[in-house]
């Protein structure tokens, strides 16, 4: 009994002291993050705390809802409507022929796929004034292609078309939109079994029924998730766009970067931070259809 009773304590006041350990262990792997979270915390909390603070004041700090009223209306809400067809027609363009380039990899190109990959991710994140002076040397009024097609007769700026415009910005858009469709959709092709096909040929279907009843069922929810994705990419865009356009087309990341540098009114000290700030939770609402749709994705596989 004196033995039973002994053991019974000893194992009581070792389970407190397991959970102490394996909170100081927890504990301390959090430490290593400590960094990481004070880089966050300096250079996406605070200047988000900061937006949303000046968002709802006036000039004088006084509390105001004038600073929304304004950004949907005239040139700002012009602004939204502009970088929405923006974004959607080269989110488009993109994820479309990206999904088929994507597709040739995966069906022939097994050999190339690890320089594909390595190529699409270094032109994923080439923007700036890089790309725009890219563009404009290879696709401006004097730029070679011009010139090319003009020694055979064709000139592609004798319509309306000039690469300073928002059919411009879709074009150097999908640049960058091409490959990072081609890095997140190819594990989807990837994931695709060659048994689906099997057992679809076995049941007497053909290739339509393949497409129709297996292929499209599993990889839309991963297309029309990398399609928000890059909507919310080229939403975000503003150095090329900066470069390229120089405030002749209002898109929302401009007219954000003048008001904060001070290009504004009297009256529209914060008006900038409201239009940040509106910009921010269209993204957050992109963003989480993303995320829902990537999740019901992997649920599925």
């Amino acid at each position: 009994m004196n033995g039973t009773a002994t053991s019974s304590a000893g194992g009581g006041s070792a389970i407190p002291s397991r959970r102490k350990k394996i909170k100081s262990r927890r504990r301390a792997s959090f430490l290593p993050l400590l960094p990481f979270f004070a880089f966050i915390a300096y250079f996406l909390v605070f200047p988000l705390y900061e937006v949303c603070k000046d968002a709802f004041v006036d000039n004088d700090g006084n509390f105001t809802w004038q600073n929304f009223e304004l950004s949907f209306k005239g040139v700002y809400a012009q602004s939204f409507g502009v970088s929405m067809r923006l974004s959607f027609i080269s989110a488009l363009i993109g994820a479309i022929a990206g999904a088929g380039l994507a597709s040739a990899i995966v069906r022939f190109g097994k050999k190339s796929r690890k320089v594909v990959l390595a190529t699409s991710s270094v032109l994923a994140n080439t923007g700036g004034v890089p790309l725009a002076f890219m563009f404009i040397a290879a696709f401006g009024p004097e730029g070679l292609v011009p010139r090319a097609l003009k020694a055979i007769g064709f000139d592609m700026y004798s319509g309306s078309f000039t690469l300073f415009s928002v059919s411009g910005l879709v074009l150097v858009y999908t640049f960058f939109q091409i490959p990072l469709m081609v890095l997140v959709f190819t594990p989807a092709l990837e994931n695709m079994r060659q048994e689906w096909r099997q057992a679809s040929d076995s049941l007497g279907g053909n290739g339509w029924h393949y497409l129709r009843y297996i292929a499209i069922p599993v990889l839309f929810p991963p297309f029309f998730a990398t399609l928000l994705l890059l909507f919310a990419n080229a939403f975000s865009a503003y150095a090329t766009a900066r470069a390229m356009i120089a405030g002749t087309i209002a898109l929302v990341p401009i007219l954000i970067g003048n008001l904060v540098d001070g290009n504004v009114m009297s009256q529209q000290q914060h008006l900038g931070h409201a239009l940040a700030l509106c910009m921010i939770g269209f993204s957050i609402i992109v963003m989480g259809l993303y995320v829902i749709t990537l999740r019901a994705t992997q649920r599925r596989q």
